[in-house]
């Protein structure tokens, strides 16, 4: 069986691709770097992480980038022994204006190296390559319509693609507007049987999210809606542990079976906050008589029967990184710029993670934060920080983290007739308040255990001098603001301003407010499930 979800945690709008026996998976990565999450399986029940392809200034800037911005839904396509990425890195969406330029970058090896960016058209967001069987490729994405009183989604547009020089040719055409569950973007499209079919994601990322099918004899349409819709949705179906199901894209194993890789999230209960973010599951498909693809029920299942593939399952990630490799391993993401030697360093004291201290936690430029998915409700981090602050500016520790505006902190700083000690700071909605809890003093020299523990809904933070007594630095936060629910923020006339798309995470912060970048030593960094 195949357990879902398939990539817990933050992994939304999956776009699953085979070739050859290698099945790979990339995900939206948003403001996190690197830029478009990458993982790989031979089976679709088990999964390594690969890392992220964009991973550098020449292929993703992110420098600004809004909460929720960066990279939305990109998609991963072969043709002719070359991989292609598309993506959308969204510098702006807020007030009803988008700001969406797409990219193409392309590579012979999925690790990479990828090429430079080549820019495609600002229309729409949710980008996809399609290869035909005749040589001609399409470059498909949603219409945006910005005009007061338009709907934002005017439906699905195609734009053919040179593959030889990465330009569009000619102009783009209006192939499917959509059904009356509106928000249509997410498009992929599929050749079989001399049907065109072209898979959509609809309702909105929300409860109301769904996968819709629709299919034609040419590219550019008409096309027709399956009767039977939607192809799958939790839409009414409070009780169901998966929630959100939508945004889909499909993969046939060299046996003919096929699969539907799609987003869930999680809800606490009924209807509550997804504190994991959107995550990725995967559904068996079958086809109708008369040509439909279909999921059973058209409802997610938390297990699903795995293809006639032999298991191929990886190595356990190990609970606790070093910090003794070359480079940072995939399971880190820095936010809105690379790991780089001006501020980060495996190398300046081996053994140790070091990060230089960054502009302040509300700062969308020069962030000093190494993080890392939250992939169950219950899970601990454990890390040992060692920093010499010497004012109130200078702060380093462990963050539960969702954006800008929403996170916890617990962090290693300075204090007036204290000296060095622990404090405790939180914002909601970005709302700086300080929990209850009593400045805790350390010795002015040498390193200070910090553990994150999270049940959700609550978090609790302690500390330890030697590691093994575990002291608790204030009493049980709030998580629920870890959530794409709570991070959203409409003006009062319903334009959303701020959007929650990503998911919590667990990090190594560290900041230096004086300009001073202060050093911020990292002996390791523990997590467990």
């Amino acid at each position: 069986m195949i357990r879902n979800p398939i990539l817990p945690g933050f992994h939304p709008d999956p776009s699953i691709l085979r070739v050859g026996e290698d099945y790979y998976l990339a995900t939206s990565t948003f403001e996190w770097m690197p830029g478009v999450r990458l993982h790989h399986s031979r089976d679709l029940a088990h999964w390594r992480a690969l890392g992220g392809a964009l991973t550098e200034p020449r292929l993703l800037d992110l420098t600004g980038t809004p909460d929720s911005g960066g990279v939305w839904a990109p998609c991963l396509s072969y043709a002719d022994g070359v991989f292609y990425l598309v993506f959308t890195n969204v510098a702006g969406y807020a007030g009803g204006f988008w700001d969406v330029p797409n990219h193409v970058v392309t590579a012979t090896s999925i690790e990479g190296p990828w090429s430079d960016p080549v820019p495609l058209h600002a229309r729409g967001f949710d980008p996809s390559l399609f290869h035909d069987d005749d040589g001609r490729s399409w470059l498909l994405s949603n219409d945006l319509d910005w005009r007061p009183g338009h709907h934002w989604s005017a439906g699905i547009i195609a734009q053919e693609f040179d593959r030889g020089t990465g330009k569009l040719l000619g102009e783009p055409v209006t192939i499917f507007t959509g059904t009356p569950a509106r928000y249509t973007e997410g498009p992929h499209v599929y050749r079989r049987d001399g049907w065109y079919y072209l898979l959509t994601a609809e309702g909105g990322t929300g409860w109301e999210h769904q996968v819709t099918v629709a299919r034609s004899r040419s590219l550019l349409g008409p096309y027709q809606v399956d009767p039977v819709t939607p192809m799958l949705s939790a839409a009414g179906e409070p009780r169901l542990a998966l929630q959100k199901a939508g945004h889909g894209s499909l993969v046939q194993t060299p046996a003919g079976q096929w699969y539907l890789a799609y987003l869930v999230g999680r809800p606490l209960t009924e209807r509550d906050e997804c504190v994991l973010g959107r995550e990725t599951a995967l559904a068996p498909v079958t086809w109708t008589a008369d040509g439909w693809p279909r999921i059973e029920g058209a409802r997610p299942a938390l297990t699903v029967p795995a293809p006639d593939l032999t298991a191929h399952p990886w190595p356990a990630e190990p609970e606790t990184d070093d910090f003794d490799a070359a480079v940072l391993g995939p399971q880190w993401s820095t936010l809105r710029r690379p790991f780089h030697a001006d501020w980060a360093s495996l190398h300046a004291r081996p053994g140790h993670l070091r990060l230089h201290g960054g502009r302040s936690p509300s700062s969308k430029f020069d962030t000093s934060l190494v993080a890392r998915r939250v992939t169950a409700a219950r899970c601990a981090f454990t890390t040992s920080v060692e920093a010499d602050p010497r004012s109130p500016q200078q702060l380093a520790g462990i963050t539960a983290y969702y954006n800008t505006r929403n996170w916890h902190y617990a962090y290693l700083t300075w204090r007036e007739g204290l000296g060095r000690c622990l404090e405790l700071l939180s914002c909601d909605r970005g709302r700086l308040h300080r929990p209850p809890h009593v400045p805790v003093p350390v010795p002015p020299t040498g390193p200070v255990h910090l553990r994150a523990d999270l049940d959700l809904p609550d978090l609790r933070f302690s500390w330890s001098p030697d590691g093994d007594t575990w002291h608790g630095l204030g009493s049980a936060l709030d998580a629920r603001i870890l959530s794409d629910e709570h991070a959203i923020e409409a003006s009062p006339d319903g334009v959303f301003q701020i959007w929650g798309f990503t998911g919590a995470f667990l990090g190594l912060w560290s900041h230096d407010l004086a300009g001073n970048a202060m050093p911020a030593d990292f002996a390791h960094a523990t997590y467990t499930v």
